[in-house]
């Protein structure tokens, strides 16, 4: 009866009825997010290298260095001699592996003269790497993917004769392949297993026997059955030989080693050496060989001030084969200090005795390599990766022991107070024995980053990093561009309208330099003659100086000079005038010249086109011409090498358009082509390629900031149909010609200087800009001290500076320049605080506050009252040289000139000085603690107006530790900006305790200096997050959020919230609302209610992400990082917000004793970056521009997450994806999909560093996806660079 009802009732009621119970569905069920799509984008690469070797791989007797980046980068270095002396790194190629990259190995074949690399990844594979070869590298697949305890990948090890590899897992499996050389390729034979059941792996090395059966050499464990009762087996040394007639491997010798052993190095065999293994272990190092009965342990010299019952650790190893059959070793401790192992040997075969000298004190590293000629690579663990030079290796004085004074029957006798009593002891220094010639950019770790303008004088944001670990930790400013330096500023009677440079003609003495600079005002012109100093000229250069100068040049041959001025032209030859009137009332605008040609614009469009005769040396008109508009600008171009004039000339209209007319005699003036643009031309610039078979690039600059790129046909003069357009600043852009490192590039300026250049490796036009202040004028400079440099003006001063080119030579990455200060500790965290100083009381200023703590260091007063130094001695020096000044006996002063000279000398040397101090500083870690517990922390107040200079620091005491900080203004305060920070004391890891936790609130005095106002207690856990909130403190304590208010004599407590999973790790405020990440259960929402002085949470994340950052992206939008290298974007259900669960009691139970009732955070988006986001930013890195999510890892690279604006390019750049997934080289052989979903499948997140790769494909496989993508390979590769430059 009842279905019978329904069908008779009312449409309309029935309607009505639907309607409602939609509507209450709408109001119950939360609406669905709408996906986000973004671009990851590398803006710099990571800096901590994993592993490292040094071999000839591209040609023969090249020094070269093969490094293993994280994030799955192999990069090839040539270790390059200058001709001034000088050694550098030089990047020679780059290799994306989209991988986990493992080992590294070199691999000479027999008969080769060139090395390869054998790479072990989580591909699951062995890979042999030719650099000399474009073809994908031979792979052989032996596993599963990932970084598992028993899939091979961890440890690789090859036979010095290049015969077989080793690839061994952590725990059980070791496979053996056979490499095999034939016809000019390398084939790697089917595997052989070396399995051994219950034994874990520490180390391998291939020994070195000759040319008998490859031996490989294993540090293993073997532990008991878990149902057994044998007792704990000894760590084992055991050969592995691999018989090549039989093909099997078999465990041929094992021996006991010390427990601590942790590292291996074969020593030459055969013919060249006695053979055996070195093993690092603890306090010092030991030799073993299958025909030494008894194992030889040599102690290593320690520390004066190291803890007595402390052991160090030994690790690493690397051993140097020189001439003869010469070789020496070289190892390192924990702690840094390298030192030089010498075998004594009895007839080139029995090693009868070990000697250990220390060498010097170097960062720890993950690798160390010497090459041929006496140069040592050094891997930095933490710190910049150096490249040393051995200036003595022979240490007649050096702290040395000797093994004879070690006397043990076996190796469990061996200890710490055993090594302490035969220990020679030492001071750490500076280098004495090696020379720091060249450094690589290291940042590791990156554990803050901060984004925006807090110079006050620059138009760019910079990029602010917490970078570092203990001696070797810095606050680091990045500044996107090259770097400048500045050579000179002078002061100028006015403001200038240009500036130009004459040079010296090709028959003069100093052709090519500089021979004048001209600057033009609005009435005047002022010439300076260019020597060994720049000095004023008056009428002796005989240009016009009462009237501006709008062109001028040197001419060929005996043309003199020529000077253009807005009532003619100039000639200077020999001293005599020649001089060209306009017709009529007209006056030149705009004019350009080079040695042979001139080419003036008349008011109203008219162009007169001039030329130099070569037989008469003058300079005559040739041709007049109405171009139909007003020119704007103008450019005659440059003379290509071997030709007499130049073919092309380039004029911009003010009718948006620029034409490019023909030079060639008979076709004076003629229209060849024309471009239409958005805005009117402000400078155009021809720039003739330094290869004849290239194209001219025409270089436009418009008045709305930007940029126009196009090609001209050198033939017909046919402007290219795609040009490229960069927006460069708020000024119209002016265009000028500089060289740079004997190549032509463009000047560009506008609100900051540009540089243009075409880089010869890859064919790139590459555009950086400078890190300088803006410019309104500038041209090419070159004298004797400075061949390359930039004269510009810049309001009423005249500026000379030099552009260094290390961060462009070309590349994916972007250039960035570095300005680093000197942090005590490791940084953890920082914040901005507004404050004012004490002379403009008005002003606001903005300071910087950095948190430093060290765990297991003692602190800054502890250090000093032990006598210890961390400059090795260099600040002692220092002040000796000053006490030796002023004990000087003082002269008379008569002889001006010769005092002068005295200065002169006394400058240069204190500059070779300071060159010396630099090559011989060496990060020196403090005396180790002997019981856990000790911290070294303080708080520094940095202002980055002035450079980052430290206004204050004070250090904290009594093992206490600085670990968070935050911004708060109290609403007690009356708003006042406090500095909160967050410490405990005597906290140790192992297990997570400590003394006490307190909450310490500082004010900012003057601007420039802190003082305490209370410090909070707290008892129930240590204080790892802080937030201002609602003007009070939200603070995050163990598994609780607290909320204080500010007291007279500490914080006072509001409310709280408790149950919390396990940690709260990090926390951000919004409006009500806060969010906060667990250490384990992801991120979670709260929201206070004033009315009941309550914290309620709103919702949680259901998947269990380790939280290491976070970023607030608007109201309902987090981003989050893990501790896995996974960056996730969550967003709040729309309706979410108003179904909160009271976890204080208050309401009913079954309210949250459901699983379902809290509501939960929708994922976006998902993306495996591949290394630890530590930290992230929504900010913009252009004045102006949209904003992205910057983020940095610990290894130091730094990200941007960019969001799509349309559908178009969303389509394009997932097809193009989608493409080279299966087109691009894997040199492991692991997917790159594969890769990005490594622990969730990858979301809405396109891999940049993928789409990159597009540009190294080869012209077939470019044009066959151009193809799929239904447009041209020059469309891509300008689409792919218009999008990183929309974001830089």
């Amino acid at each position: 009866m009842s279905s019978d009802k329904a069908e008779l009732a009312p449409p309309a009621a029935s309607a009505q009825a639907d309607v409602e119970e939609e509507e209450k569905k709408e109001e119950l069920v939360p609406v669905t997010a709408v996906a986000m799509k973004l671009l990851d984008m590398r803006l710099k690469p990571s800096g901590a290298i994993l592993a490292s070797c040094i071999g000839e791989y591209t040609k023969e007797k090249a020094q070269e260095v093969v490094v293993a980046k994280a994030a799955g980068v192999l990069e090839l270095y040539e270790i390059h001699a200058s001709e001034d002396g000088s050694v550098t790194l030089k990047l020679s190629q780059r290799l994306e592996t989209h991988c986990i990259l493992r080992g590294l190995v070199n691999v000479r074949l027999t008969g080769e003269k060139r090395d390869l690399v054998a790479v072990s990844s989580d591909a699951g594979a062995l890979s042999i790497v030719d650099f000399t070869k474009t073809t994908e590298p031979n792979v052989v697949v032996f596993g599963k993917t990932g970084c598992r305890r028993a899939t091979p990948g961890q440890y690789l090890c090859a036979d010095p004769k290049g015969r077989a590899v080793m690839v061994s897992a952590v725990e059980k499996r070791k496979l053996v392949y056979v490499l095999n050389h034939a016809t000019g390729t390398t084939t790697i034979a089917s595997p052989l297993e070396a399995h051994r059941s219950r034994s874990i792996t520490y180390a391998t090395c291939g020994v070195d026997n000759g040319y008998e059966n490859p031996i490989f050499a294993c540090l293993e464990l073997q532990y008991p059955e878990e149902d057994a009762d044998t007792p704990n087996q000894n760590k084992q040394l055991a050969y592995y030989e691999l018989d090549l007639g039989l093909n099997h491997v078999s465990r041929k010798w094992a021996t006991n080693v010390h427990s601590t052993g942790c590292c291996l190095a074969a020593l030459p065999g055969g013919q060249d050496g006695p053979g055996g293994i070195i093993v690092g272990m603890e306090d010092g190092v030991s030799y073993h060989h299958p025909d030494l009965k008894q194992p030889m342990i040599c102690a290593i010299p320690r520390r004066a001030l190291d803890a007595k019952n402390r052991g160090i650790l030994v690790t690493q190893l690397t051993v140097h084969r020189q001439k003869k059959s010469k070789f020496f070793c070289l190892a390192q401790s924990e702690v840094g200090d390298v030192y030089k192992l010498s075998l004594e040997v009895k007839d080139s075969k029995v090693v009868t005795g070990i000697q250990v000298a220390l060498l010097d004190t170097l960062p720890t590293a993950t690798a160390l390599n010497v090459s041929k000629r006496g140069m040592l690579f050094v891997a930095s663990e933490f710190g910049d990766h150096g490249l040393y030079q051995f200036e003595r290796i022979d240490l007649p004085d050096a702290p040395t022991n000797k093994s004879e004074q070690t006397s043990v029957t076996s190796m469990d006798q061996w200890n710490t107070s055993m090594a302490v009593g035969t220990a020679a002891t030492f001071t750490p220094t500076m280098l004495r024995n090696l020379r720091k010639v060249h450094s690589l950019d290291n940042p590791t770790p990156t554990t803050g980053v901060l984004v925006g303008e807090l110079a006050g004088n620059e138009v760019s944001p910079q990029i602010y990093t917490l970078a570092g670990r203990g001696p070797t930790s810095s606050l680091r400013i990045l500044r996107h561009g090259a770097s400048v330096t500045e050579l000179a500023v002078s002061e100028l009677p006015g403001i200038p309208g240009n500036i130009f440079t004459i040079a010296h003609d090709e028959g003069e003495e100093n052709a090519g330099l500089s021979k004048y600079i001209v600057v033009s005002f609005a009435d005047a012109t002022l010439v300076l003659s260019v020597g060994d100093t720049v000095e004023e000229v008056g009428q002796e250069s005989r240009f016009k100086t009462d009237a501006p100068t709008l062109a001028c040049s040197s001419l060929r041959g005996n043309g003199g000079l020529c000077q253009i001025y807005p009532d003619g032209l100039r000639q200077i030859k020999a001293g005599q005038l020649r001089n060209w009137e306009c017709p009529g009332l007209k006056r030149v605008e705009y004019s350009s010249a080079n040695p042979s040609q001139a080419l003036l614009a008349l008011a109203g469009g008219e162009v007169i086109y001039f030329e130099l005769d070569n037989l008469t040396g003058d300079l005559n008109e040739m041709f007049t011409k109405d171009m139909g508009a007003d020119v704007c600008s103008l450019d005659v171009g440059t003379i290509p090498s071997g030709k007499s004039r130049s073919l092309f000339a380039a004029i911009g209209c003010r009718d948006q358009t620029v034409k490019i007319v023909s030079l060639e005699p008979g076709k004076f003036l003629t229209q060849k082509s024309s471009t239409a643009l958005k805005s009117r031309p402000h400078s155009v610039k021809l720039q003739y390629p330094d290869n004849e078979q290239d194209d001219i690039v025409l270089m436009i600059g418009l008045d709305d900031g930007s940029c126009l790129r196009a090609t001209v046909d050198p033939v017909t003069g046919a402007i290219g149909a795609s040009p490229t357009r960069r927006f460069l600043g708020a000024r119209p852009v002016s265009v000028s010609r500089i060289p740079l490192e004997g190549r032509s590039a463009m000047l560009l300026l506008s609100s900051r200087p540009w540089i243009s250049r075409l880089d010869p490796a890859s064919g790139k036009h590459i555009m950086a800009p400078l890190s300088y202040a803006p410019l309104d004028h500038g041209c090419i400079f070159s004298s004797q001290a400075v061949r390359e440099g930039v004269v510009a003006t810049a309001g009423k001063t005249l500026r000379i500076i030099s552009v260094d080119t290390a961060g462009i030579e070309g590349g994916e990455d972007e250039a960035f320049n570095t300005n680093r200060v000197p942090l005590r500790y490791t940084p953890r965290q920082m914040t901005l605080l507004s404050t004012s100083s004490a002379d403009q009381a008005q002003q606001r200023k903005v300071v910087l506050a950095v948190v430093e703590s060290d765990y297991n260091d003692f602190g800054h007063e502890a250090k000093n009252s032990m006598g210890f130094d961390p400059t090795g001695g260099q600040d002692s020096k220092k002040k000796d040289a000053k006490k030796g000044d002023d004990d000087a006996m003082d002269v008379d002063s008569d002889d001006e000139e010769a005092a002068n000279e005295a200065k002169n000398e006394e400058a240069e040397e204190e500059s070779d000085d300071e060159d010396e101090k630099a090559a011989r500083a060496t990060p020196i870690r403090g005396p180790v603690p002997p019981e856990p517990g000790h911290w070294g922390s303080c708080i520094r107040l940095l202002d980055p107006s002035d450079s980052c200079r430290t206004l204050d620091c004070i250090e904290m005491g009594r093992n206490e530790a600085a670990l968070c900080c935050t911004s708060v203004r109290f609403h007690t305060r009356g708003g006042e900006s406090l500095l909160a920070v967050g410490t405990v004391t005597g906290m140790t890891m192992n297990p997570l305790k400590q003394a006490s936790s307190h909450v310490i609130l500082y004010r900012v005095v003057n601007g420039d200096r802190l003082q305490l106002l209370h410090r909070t207690t707290i008892d129930d856990g240590p204080v790892m997050a802080l937030a201002h909130f609602q003007g009070r403190l939200l603070v995050g304590i163990g598994k609780m959020l607290r909320l204080y208010e500010m007291g007279k004599r500490q914080l006072l407590r509001k409310c709280e919230l408790r149950g919390l999973p396990t940690f709260v790790k990090t926390l951000q405020t919004a409006g009500d609302r806060a969010y906060f990440g667990d250490l384990m259960r992801s991120l979670h929402l709260i929201r206070y209610e004033p009315g009941a002085n309550r914290l309620v949470l709103v919702a949680s994340d259901p998947s269990p992400r380790p939280i290491v950052s976070q970023e607030l992206l608007d109201w309902n939008t987090v981003a989050v990082g893990d501790k896995f290298g996974n960056v996730c974007i969550l967003r709040l259900p729309r309706g979410a917000d108003t179904a909160t669960i009271d976890l204080t009691g208050q309401r009913a139970l079954w309210d949250s004793s459901r699983d379902n009732s809290i509501p939960k955070l929708e994922l976006l988006c998902q993306y495996y970056v591949g290394e630890v986001v530590t930290s992230m930013t929504r900010s913009s890195l252009v004045a102006g521009g949209a904003e992205s999510l910057i983020y940095v890892t610990a290894t130091g690279r730094i990200g941007a997450l960019v969001p799509f604006t349309s559908r178009d390019d969303v389509e394009f750049f997932s097809q193009l994806e989608g493409y080279l997934r299966s087109d691009a080289p894997r040199p492991t052989g692991r997917d790159p999909q594969a890769y990005r979903s490594y622990y969730a499948p990858v979301m809405h997140v396109i891999d940049g560093d993928l789409c990159s790769a597009f540009n190294s494909l080869s012209h077939e496989k470019q044009s066959a996806i151009a193809e799929k993508l239904d447009r041209t390979v020059g469309e891509i590769m300008k689409k792919l660079e218009d999008t990183r430059n929309a974001l830089l």
